[in-house]
């Protein structure tokens, strides 16, 4: 089984999260440590201009209790946020930290990605550990 689990999630109300947390508990050996990740896509600087900074914070804010609730599911858990693309911060984050697994959920395809989501394929074209990908 596995000793460092990434669990990526997107914290909206369209994508059920406990199926990867349910995985991830089931793939873990005991003593395992948990990461719940969330990656927050970039904003362009011409946009961010427009939007009030009490929008921003307030939405890292939801980010972050979001993250927390999930985290407390789990035992030896952290909830953790990242800007950048979310395939590629996930490979890397997963590099950095040693992750031995990645459990994460791929919504239904359509035609242009029609095996897995663009996320969920490019984590397990890129990423260097074991991937278990949720329908």
């Amino acid at each position: 089984m596995y000793k460092n689990i990434l669990i990526p999630v997107l914290l909206d109300d369209d994508h059920d999260k406990s199926g990867a947390v349910q995985v991830a508990k089931a793939l873990a050996e005991d003593g395992a440590t948990f990461t719940v990740l969330h990656v927050m896509e970039a904003i362009p600087a011409y946009v961010t201009i427009e939007i009030p900074a009490e929008v921003l914070a307030n939405t890292r804010k939801e980010v972050e209790e979001g993250l927390s609730a999930i985290s407390n599911e789990l035992p030896n858990c952290l909830g953790v946020t990242i800007s950048g693309h979310a395939g590629n911060s996930i490979v890397e984050y997963a590099k950095k930290h040693d992750i031995d697994c990645i459990v994460l959920a791929s919504h239904k395809p359509g035609l242009q990605n029609f095996f897995l989501g663009s996320t969920a394929d490019r984590v397990v074209r890129h990423a260097a550990c074991a991937v278990h990908v949720l329908r």
